[in-house]
């Protein structure tokens, strides 16, 4: 014990993540399932544990599966940094583990996922400071701490690149924004954890049917598994000759509360205007080698839409032709780098007139891409979710911000749709 008190968190983390056998494997998921239960009768009261149910989106009681459970850590609402942005971007050496590499221990399969509170959520996600202890005793109001960490996001929507289109030069990246830091690490791993554990959901078949959706046989630049939230989207022409777009005879689930938290933080800080708020989402979950190919998002869904990054930065690839050079990997004019916790906002000609791609990711990776559909394309049986309804944007104080930009802020969500409009 000694040993291994000496050793600093990613050295731990390195021993666990070459695995154990099957007998070390067993006493290590009892010593954590022993420890959670100890701190659940330590903190919660009867009636507190488990699932809850919100709507029409019920989540499983927890039950004990797979070798390792990392249930302990989903109630924990003040952990240090999980995976810092500034590293997610380095690249996996097949014999130097990547560091604070946790996937490897307990997210290598959701089925060793266990539950969790979706109250643990609500607390991470609107707290503002999230577990920053600065200022848990500074007498704050929720809003103050609100505006502390607002004033940590950072937004670049200067992007230029113009090319020659239609026998006119135009910029075609306009309309493109890129916010940093909106989900700190700590969230970042919350929402992993949720979004793995609707993995494990679709493949219990406890999703409906075109909710969830996974390869029936990998090759590279293709195989993602994607889940569908809202509305079902048809790729390509299917063998019931359906053209690509919303199907709005068939049933999804509906956005998942954590989901639409991060929506009304989202229109809280700015970054999506009040007028566009989002109805649907796709998961993306990529392995090592997948990837997206050039195309332009259809226009059943209206624009700006939003792409949340997670677990690893990559790059998108933007022009008005994008090359594809081999299966996974394309070739384009302009690269820009996606941030783990960033949004990517795409509106105006970067959404229309330039296409994007993914290139074959180097390490596993995961993005929420939200949008709004258009109201001729909404399904039949489709109603508005009343937890999306009335969500007010942050009123921007001049001490976090600087009254300059605090003009700019107020006024964002009108140059995006002017943005649109024009291009």
């Amino acid at each position: 014990m000694e040993l291994l008190s000496s050793l600093r968190k990613e050295d731990i983390l390195e021993l666990f993540s070459h695995g154990f056998c099957s007998h070390c494997e067993d006493i290590l998921h009892t010593r954590i399932t022993n420890l959670r239960k100890r701190k659940l009768d330590e903190t919660s009261s009867p009636d507190e544990e488990g699932f809850e149910s919100s709507g029409d989106h019920v989540v499983d009681k927890p039950v004990n599966i797979g070798n390792v459970s990392n249930s302990e850590s989903l109630t924990k609402n003040h952990e240090k940094q999980w995976d810092s942005p500034r590293n997610s971007s380095q690249r996996r050496d097949s014999t130097t583990p990547m560091k604070d590499d946790i996937k490897n221990i307990f997210y290598s399969s959701p089925k060793c996922l266990v539950g969790c509170k979706q109250s643990d959520f609500k607390l991470l996600l609107n707290d503002g400071i999230c577990g920053d202890s600065s200022f848990e005793n500074g007498g704050l109001s929720e809003e103050e701490k609100e505006q502390i960490r607002y004033s940590q996001v950072h937004c670049k929507k200067d992007f230029t690149f113009v090319e020659r289109v239609n026998r006119r030069y135009v910029n075609v990246l306009r309309g493109l924004e890129l916010h940093t830091g909106v989900f700190n690490a700590v969230e970042q791993r919350k929402i992993v954890e949720w979004i793995y554990r609707l993995q494990w959901r679709g493949q219990q078949g406890k999703l409906k049917d075109r909710t969830y959706s996974e390869p029936r046989k990998w090759m590279r630049g293709k195989g993602r598994v994607t889940i569908q939230f809202g509305c079902c989207y048809n790729y390509a022409v299917d063998k019931n000759g359906s053209p690509p777009g919303i199907m709005r005879d068939e049933e999804v689930d509906p956005l998942p509360p954590v989901f639409k938290q991060m929506i009304k933080r989202m229109v809280r800080w700015n970054i999506i205007p009040s007028t566009c708020i989002p109805d649907s989402c796709i998961v993306n979950i990529y392995e090592e080698g997948d990837c997206i190919p050039p195309h332009i998002d259809h226009h059943d869904f209206v624009r700006p839409f939003y792409t949340v990054s997670f677990l690893n930065e990559c790059k998108i690839l933007f022009g008005s032709n994008l090359q594809v050079v081999c299966p996974g990997e394309f070739a384009g004019p302009v690269s820009i780098p996606l941030p783990v916790g960033s949004v990517f906002v795409l509106n105006g000609n970067g959404a229309d007139i330039a296409k994007h791609c993914i290139p074959s990711v180097s390490s596993k990776r995961i993005s929420i891409t939200f949008r709004k559909m258009d109201e001729s394309k909404l399904p039949y049986k489709f109603s508005p979710d009343p937890d999306l309804v009335g969500i007010k944007p942050l009123i921007i104080s001049p001490l976090n911000k600087g009254q300059d930009e605090v003009g700019n802020l107020d006024n964002k969500a009108d140059s995006v749709e002017s943005e649109s409009d024009t291009g």
